[in-house]
């Protein structure tokens, strides 16, 4: 038996940046000082489970590969609303400050097993399943801690539309928090070291034990320090 594992990351930009900034121009000073400059709103897992007849597989069902019987298909995606307050030097120059940062995270998770199939790949692709969520319950923090290193950086834009300066100033910030954010979160390891242990769910191997020490393994490589280099 064979099972396949999908991680997509994808970023989306916020389109609403350089109309965020004039709203929150907009408000009252005691209200612009309570709004939060960090914003995570991480939902909640999206997950379904799929049965399907192998000779007859649904449309909207990822293609199985030669070999493979069932797969676990997970996306996280990642989004970034950014604003900020530009102050003019002259008529052709500004300098933009971050100030507000929104990101929204989302995990979706679709299990696909063809009927008839034996409990053991079923707890298989369940073992992926519980990987991503494993890492998901702390993209929040992490997302936290990257939006916050751009939280008050300037910008010095130039032109002779400054509007439109300005707007690809946030959009490019936005796409710099996506992609740092991205390159943080890897589920990949984990997962591809979980098929080593299971042998992709062939061997008898439990799940459940093997999804702990995929964890564990990728967690301790993480940690290591760097080899020394000879001289």
């Amino acid at each position: 038996m064979r099972s396949r594992r999908f991680i997509v990351l994808c970023t989306f930009l916020g389109i609403a940046v350089f109309g965020w900034l004039l709203w929150r121009n907009s408000l009252p000073r005691r209200e612009q000082s309570e709004t939060p400059a960090i914003t995570i709103e991480k939902q909640p897992v999206a997950f379904a489970n799929h049965t399907f007849d192998p000779n007859s597989p649904p449309a909207d069902m990822p293609t199985l590969a030669y070999g493979e019987e069932a797969l676990c298909d997970s996306n996280l995606t990642s989004s970034a609303i950014v604003g900020g307050e530009s102050q003019k030097t002259d008529s052709t120059h500004a300098t933009v400050t971050i100030t507000r940062i929104k990101m929204i995270l989302a995990l979706s998770i679709n299990v696909w097993v063809p009927s008839g199939v034996s409990q053991h790949v079923v707890a298989h692709e369940d073992g992926h399943r519980q990987i991503s969520e494993y890492y998901y319950r702390t993209t929040d923090k992490l997302a936290e801690q990257i939006a916050a290193t751009y939280v008050g950086k300037q910008i010095d834009i130039n032109g002779a539309d400054l509007h439109a300066q300005l707007e690809t100033a946030l959009h490019q910030t936005a796409t710099d928090i996506t992609h740092e954010f991205d390159q943080e979160v890897s589920f990949a390891a984990t997962q591809q070291y979980y098929d080593t242990i299971t042998d992709h769910g062939r061997n008898e191997s439990d799940a459940k034990e093997a999804v702990a020490a995929a964890v564990e393994n990728v967690k301790m490589v993480s940690i290591q320090p760097p080899a020394a280099t000879a001289k």
